[in-house]
């Protein structure tokens, strides 16, 4: 009855019924238990970006999402083309696309790239967002100001050398500076707090979202669902989606997103039940996965008092794990993870620390460590329910619970709703929203320096700043950063990156579980989609029969 109720709840069947019928529509049952954020940067993690960044925005730059053999890599996007100053490092020049339209029929330029880098870092500025801060200046925390040269070039300048910030601006997504004038000059006289009036403006903006991607919003109901139309006028013709209309809806529960899509009530279901697999397969529905740079793991708190401290516990965690198991018990749904990257990546730099399933090397660990059977390590961590890439963290999580206990560790499980715990991760682990936990499950992107590495281990990204929740400060990882961040050769970055993971494994900041391989599950009457080697997807070049 649950099940039947949540679905009855998210899809409003007999409007989706009539609006396949009408044209080609592809219903599509997300993990998130919201419609993430639509006003240019969304929240739910990168579930956020997937459905209401890449498919409603453009960023400056982009990724390549075309193939399912090779890693996804970076491509121009709203930028054609762009170059550090030889003389000054700090310093970026980006040459923009002519002739991109906003969904409103404004122009995009130089003023727009502009105007979307003050809404987040620039208090003074009369657009600026505060509930926009959070997830874009996190992503790129060195960047600082743009600057308009001409009405197709741009200068953006960071705080110091960065060569990670084309990467980091896949997440700056291009929101139209007309169209938000407008909802601001059709805010109430009564209203007269400029903040306030900023405020009721990108509420407004949000139910009515304006960029330049393949996608347009037409229906937004929060909570319920969220429902795009083709952008028959994209400026990339060879991305122009080839169906009519896409429709989101939040299904936090995997079975009930299985139901769903087994009851032909959605044609598409982000991360299926695992035990419905044969079910699936068996009833002739399609089921993709492709292992992506994505990775399950608990992030450990180096707070004071956190039994983390210690490096033995650390690894004998890392040892206790039968990952083959965990691999059985999500039906092949996911890759073993032995670091942030696969041995063979450029960056995985062949760690002294092995990870694998050792728990009578574990268990010496923790007994030299002084635990036993009789006087276990109490740990408590901080998980979701749901959400965005978290792959199905309650039986995962209590699969380590019980795993672990054979390695004389307590683990207790501190479920919280997954919008909060990512909201809690950028505030850190001495905050009292972390509720005394000494670990965070929180999976992550490992498509790009930064994402992978960078805002875990260096000081200067503690919180509130970026992801360090757990305040881990060391000046070797802060030189190992350095050393990567400031080489613009990419081979040596390479090098100096795979310098960089090597350490993070051996200091075991981690415990690794698993690399995420996207499973989604779909109705045969889905056509022509890739699955990448990426977090993200293209929906353009997807057809319905």
């Amino acid at each position: 009855m649950k099940i039947r109720t949540l679905i009855g709840a998210a899809l409003g069947l007999g409007l989706l019924a009539s609006a396949a019928q009408a044209q080609t529509t592809l219903r599509i049952a997300m993990t998130a238990a919201d419609i993430p954020r639509t006003l240019g940067q969304p929240d739910q993690g990168f579930e956020g970006n997937r459905f209401t960044g890449l498919t409603m925005y453009d960023a400056l730059t982009a990724w390549d999402l075309s193939s399912a053999d090779k890693p996804s890599v970076l491509i121009p996007g709203l930028a054609t083309e762009w170059a550090v100053d030889a003389n000054d490092k700090t310093k970026w020049i980006f040459k923009l696309r002519s002739g991109v339209k906003f969904h409103d029929g404004s122009a995009f330029n130089a003023d727009a790239v502009v105007w979307n880098v003050r809404k987040v870092l620039d208090r003074e500025a009369p657009h600026f967002d505060a509930s926009q801060v959070g997830v874009t200046a996190s992503r790129m925390p060195t960047l600082r100001t743009a600057r308009k040269i001409d009405d197709l070039t741009v200068e953006l300048t960071t705080s110091e050398p960065d060569s990670f910030l084309p990467i980091n601006l896949t997440n700056l997504f291009m929101a139209s500076p007309a169209h938000w004038a407008a909802k601001l000059a059709a805010v109430p006289a009564t209203v007269t707090e400029a903040p306030a009036r900023a405020a009721a403006a990108w509420t407004a903006f949000a139910a009515d979202a304006s960029g330049t991607g393949p996608w347009k919003m037409v229906r937004f109901v929060p909570r319920e669902r969220l429902e795009l139309a083709k952008n028959d006028a994209y400026w990339n013709t060879a991305r122009v989606p080839k169906i009519d209309r896409m429709v989101l809806l939040p299904i936090p529960d995997a079975n009930a997103r299985t139901a769903a899509l087994l009851s032909n009530q959605v044609d598409w279901a982000e991360a299926p039940a695992p035990d419905a697999v044969p079910q699936i397969r068996s009833r002739g529905f399609q089921l993709f996965a492709n292992q992506q740079p994505h990775v399950w793991p608990w992030q450990f708190s180096f707070v004071e008092g956190s039994p983390w401290l210690d490096k033995r516990v650390r690894q004998a965690a890392n040892l206790c794990v039968n990952r083959t198991d965990m691999k059985q018990l999500l039906n092949g749904l996911m890759a073993e993870a032995v670091g942030s990257v696969p041995p063979g990546h450029p960056w995985w730099g062949n760690p002294d620390f092995k990870i694998g399933y050792r728990p009578d090397e574990a268990r010496r660990m923790m007994t030299a460590a002084g635990h036993s059977a009789q006087r276990p390590l109490k740990v408590k961590i901080q998980v979701s329910a749901s959400g965005s890439g978290q792959m199905l963290p309650l039986p995962m999580n209590e699969y380590l619970q019980q795993a672990l206990r054979e390695c004389f560790f307590d683990v207790e499980l501190d479920v919280i709703e997954w919008n909060t715990l990512f909201t809690n991760w950028r505030i850190g682990a001495k905050d009292p929203t972390a509720r005394g936990a000494h670990a965070v499950n929180i999976t992550f992107a490992a498509m790009d320096p930064f994402f992978a590495f960078v805002r875990f281990v260096d000081s200067k990204m503690a919180p509130p700043v970026s992801n360090n929740w757990g305040f881990v400060n060391d000046p070797e990882f802060d030189r190992l950063v350095a050393a990567a961040r400031t080489t613009f050769d990419a081979a040596a970055r390479d090098t100096a990156l795979a310098a960089l993971h090597k350490r993070i494994v051996d200091e075991t900041v981690f415990l690794w579980v698993a690399h995420d391989v996207g499973p989604r599950a779909m109705s045969p009457r889905v056509r022509g989609f890739v699955p990448p080697q990426s977090w993200f997807v293209d929906f353009s070049p997807i057809t319905m029969n």
